[in-house]
């Protein structure tokens, strides 16, 4: 048995299905739970990659020093100037639904040539697009696949102690 609550209710990112829609980017301003701050040399050419390309905006810029970025509510990502590393130092993952995955690469791609890999599917039953941003960072969307009652998929999540809402009586 899982020692754990279903607060589904809590999170911006949708239930998977065919037609999901995306939440709106959400503007409102909170004490974040978590943010990931990536240095780059080029403050400009990485927030115009990570608005045009990840679908992001930019919340508020300190010029010259730091953008802050953010997609749904709780992803948000600061740029600050600063050196950039030669091989990705830090890793990200933001939640997606998997409409969006193929125009993110496909915007991606057009900013940056060689930058993305995916979308592919995941044994934890997800969709991921990987993207090395001009910061040298390594950006995961991963995107929710629905998971079918009795699929391997449910079955291996159920091996280790993660059990689908059918399973656990909530919707």
């Amino acid at each position: 048995m899982a020692d754990y609550d279903n607060a589904f209710e809590i999170s911006p990112v949708p239930a998977p299905g065919p037609d999901v829609k995306p939440p709106e980017v959400y503007r409102g301003i909170y004490a974040m739970p978590m943010f990931v701050t990536i240095p780059t040399s080029d403050l400009a050419v990485s927030v115009d990659f990570w608005v045009r390309g990840l679908g992001f905006f930019d919340l508020f810029t300190i010029p010259g020093r730091l953008t802050h970025l953010r997609r749904w509510a709780f992803q948000d990502a600061l740029l600050v100037s600063g050196g950039a590393g030669e091989v990705p130092a830090t890793s990200v993952s933001f939640a997606c639904v998997l409409g969006q995955l193929d125009a993110v690469a496909e915007a991606c791609e057009s900013l940056l040539p060689g930058c993305t890999t995916g979308p592919a599917p995941t044994p934890w039953n997800t969709v991921d697009l990987q993207v090395i941003t001009p910061e040298n960072a390594r950006v995961i969307l991963t995107a929710a696949r629905q998971l079918e009652p009795g699929s391997e998929q449910a079955r291996n999540l159920e091996a280790i102690g993660i059990l689908s809402p059918e399973r656990t009586g909530q919707d």
